[in-house]
């Protein structure tokens, strides 16, 4: 076939609109109904078409911001104190990209929110302070720099920092888009004081030592009985697993969080992943279907999505939509970097959507246009 993309080849709508067809038409809309043909070249593309356009948050430009949010409203008065980062193509679903959400909180020391649940699922990223906690369904749990939490959907939960911490920032990222879209979402707050349930630290000292579990674990949820992976054990993962490992042409060496018991995703709508690239690295280019949203945990380069280039550093948030070639850049050439990311793909690869394809030019290196 000789263009795809062209309306009037075979097995696309090609009928021209008449008098006679657009009183028909008109019949039809009277009746809430419609002709495909006439919709058809739009809701079946010849491949994935995303809604979303790539973006870079600095945080430096934030940061303020966020702090700000501080000194004009309590957690209480604002239920979560966030200020949330929303696609320009996104605006209507307050997505970040795709049907994702995402968002920078921030806590100061004594403060904490009320302990509450959704149907969204939620996760965290840590980005500044300490003496950070959550309280997941009974399980309080302390929080560290570039520490990885979840929050499964209508589990209680609860954050705040301790009276000797110092302010918190984390990065949030939901789900709630996508359970919106499929109105299914709900909001309640804990009547009272949540219990705590389990000694401090339990879900991470039982689950996340070693590679092992206890022989004895009864666990029937269908999410990660493992509320945090410490950074203090998935970094020193990363630089063992380069030793031996050339890892992904697309992804340097990258690592999914998984699920312990079961080695698949930690949240049964969203997944994350942890990569390095090393020193100098380039990775090649490809797409996928499946939204992903990256924060620069350690060091700064730069990821070139459908042609442009974007810079980032330490702490700076971009995504990459559904189906759109990218590819990444340590910029230095002593030190390795790590990008942080979440994204949708257990949805996509549960229904059977996932497709991934190579940038088939340039020896697998997109064509910069914005340098």
């Amino acid at each position: 076939m000789e263009d795809q993309f062209n309306d009037d080849v075979i097995g696309r709508a090609r009928v021209k609109d008449t008098p006679e067809l657009e009183a028909y038409y008109k019949e039809l809309e009277a009746l809430g109904a419609g002709a495909l043909w006439t919709v058809a070249n739009d809701i079946e593309p010849w491949e994935p078409r995303t809604s979303s356009v790539p973006m870079l948050w600095k945080y430096e430009n934030l940061r303020e911001l966020v702090l700000k949010s501080s000194e004009l409203v309590t957690p209480e008065q604002a239920g979560r104190r966030v200020v949330y980062l929303v696609n320009d193509k996104r605006k209507d679903v307050s997505a970040a990209v795709g049907w994702l959400y995402t968002g920078i909180q921030v806590t100061r020391p004594g403060e904490s929110t009320s302990a509450h649940r959704h149907k969204a699922s939620a996760l965290r990223f840590i980005m500044e302070g300490s003496g950070g906690y959550t309280i997941v369904d009974g399980n309080k749990i302390m929080l560290e720099v570039n520490d990885f939490v979840i929050t499964p959907n209508s589990t209680w939960h609860e954050h705040g920092v301790e009276e000797n911490g110092k302010t918190c920032i984390w990065q949030d990222g939901l789900d709630i888009p996508l359970v919106n879209a499929l109105e299914a979402n709900d909001y309640a707050v804990f009547d009272g004081k949540q219990p705590l349930d389990a000694p401090l630290n339990y879900s991470p000292l039982t689950y996340g030592g070693a590679g092992m579990i206890p022989a004895d674990t009864v666990w029937d949820k269908p999410y990660s009985p493992l509320f945090k992976y410490s950074w203090t054990s998935v970094y020193p993962a990363l630089l063992e697993a380069a030793k031996v490992n050339e890892g992904s042409p697309y992804d340097g060496i990258i690592m999914d969080y998984t699920n312990p018991l079961t080695g698949g995703p930690v949240m049964q709508t969203m997944g994350a992943s942890i990569q390095l690239l090393r020193a100098g690295e380039h990775t090649k280019a490809h797409k996928h279907t499946g939204s992903i949203i990256y924060q620069c945990a350690k060091g700064k380069g730069y990821s070139i999505i459908g042609g442009k280039r974007y810079d980032w550093k330490e702490r700076d948030i971009f995504c990459v939509p559904s189906w759109v070639y990218h590819e990444h850049v340590n910029l230095s050439e002593t030190e390795d970097a790590c990008l942080f990311s979440f994204n949708d793909l257990p949805v996509i690869k549960s229904l059977g959507l996932y497709q991934e394809q190579a940038y088939p030019d340039n020896n697998g290196y997109q064509i910069v246009n914005n340098l």
